[in-house]
């Protein structure tokens, strides 16, 4: 089974290109939504966060208020180190159990799609890295149609690795600056790839 690393800065299109990749074929695991399951009602990663940010961060129905904590945690180190050892612990024992899941059953290609390849330093777990970039403006003109303000953008990709560090780590480097013509051009050549890497 080919183990591919698919990763890229916020609003780069990340979640766009995993989606074409399964509608070729590839099984994927989705650190984000694997995060969303972990903090339902009644996890206990929600009953950690609940502990250490205050019953402040729920929402009347008791589920997360994802932009209220996002408010606490952005703005201060040492709240976002807490929020990470809560959550990345789970998210890596959950995304193992199903990469060892797909493995059992026979999949040939399966992709984790996850944000901070780079910042948490699990390239090497990876048979391949398949980063997906693309211009500064362009992503900050796509975050503010989903509703994310341009400083809160920016302050979140100066948490992220560079597009330089994340460069640096791609196998496969997929340009999401262009059209829809383009990246679709572009994620069949890198199936292709795929394909190829299964054969070596």
């Amino acid at each position: 089974m080919l183990r591919v690393g698919l990763t890229g800065g916020i609003g780069a299109g990340k979640s766009t290109v995993s989606d074409m990749l399964a509608d070729l074929g590839a099984v994927i695991v989705d650190g984000d939504q694997i995060a969303r399951e972990l903090v339902e009602p009644g996890e206990a990663a929600l009953a950690e966060i609940v502990a250490r940010f205050g019953p402040g961060v729920l929402l009347p129905n008791g589920e997360l208020d994802r932009g209220g904590l996002a408010e606490i945690v952005f703005p201060d180190p040492e709240a976002l180190a807490g929020l990470d050892a809560i959550m990345h612990p789970r998210i890596a024992e959950r995304a193992n159990e199903l990469l060892a899941e797909a493995e059992r059953a026979g999949v040939d290609v399966v992709i984790y799609d996850m944000p901070l390849i780079v910042e948490n330093g699990t390239v090497d777990e990876f048979d391949l890295v398949m980063v997906v970039h693309a211009p500064i403006e362009v992503r900050l003109a796509r975050l503010a149609m989903r509703g994310v303000p341009v400083a809160d953008a920016r302050e979140r990709m100066s948490r992220q690795a560079s597009d330089a560090e994340r460069a640096e780590v791609a196998t496969i480097l997929i340009d999401n600056g262009g059209d829809e013509q383009q990246l679709i051009d572009q994620v069949d050549r890198a199936w292709l790839l795929l394909q190829a890497a299964l054969g070596d």
